[in-house]
């Protein structure tokens, strides 16, 4: 009689090293799967798994079947695991004042596959240094005004400002409308 996953999970809430096991070898395909096509990269993916199957060994007790399929909490588990890893690890290939001479309409390398890469260049190079860095830093690397206001050692508001007044003129520059 084959085990449920209800029951395998019940075993390792019961600290059953033989359920883990077993819950390993059912899942291992599908876990290692979705953190692969999260990550990309297949030895972060096995990290990723490992790590899914270790927070599911230690929150099997929460389970509640009421709130859906075993596998279901088990991928959730393995999603949140792999974005975790994404952005803990999440390269930031150029600093921003290398991005800001890349971007340079006399730069000699073209950002390859950005569309209107030219056109965005010629309008960054065109704002004054600091409203440049603050939008390079939103826009390509994410960051939070008060992150940048961190960074560059300036004032919240500043940082603020900095932003706005770059992507208002990027936009006009861009002649970006709502349409």
């Amino acid at each position: 009689m084959a085990v449920t996953d209800e029951g395998l999970v019940a075993g390792m809430a019961a600290g059953d090293s033989q359920a883990a096991a077993a819950f390993v070898r059912r899942y291992q395909a599908r876990v290692f799967g979705l953190a692969l096509t999260i990550v990309g990269v297949p030895a972060t993916a096995e990290e990723v798994a490992q790590e899914a199957f270790l927070r599911a060994w230690r929150y099997a007790g929460g389970y509640d079947p009421r709130r859906g399929a075993v596998a279901s909490w088990l991928l959730t588990i393995t999603r949140n695991a792999a974005i975790d890893v994404v952005r803990v690890s999440h390269e930031r290939p150029y600093e921003p004042d290398t991005l800001l001479g890349l971007l340079d309409p006399q730069a000699e390398r073209p950002l390859e596959g950005w569309p209107d890469a030219d056109r965005v260049r010629t309008a960054l190079h065109g704002l004054p240094h600091e409203q440049a860095v603050a939008v390079v830093l939103a826009t390509f690397y994410g960051l939070t005004a008060r992150e940048i206001a961190e960074r560059e050692d300036i004032p919240l508001g500043t940082a603020k400002t900095r932003i706005r007044l770059g992507l208002i003129r990027l936009r006009d520059q861009l002649e970006v409308t709502d349409d």
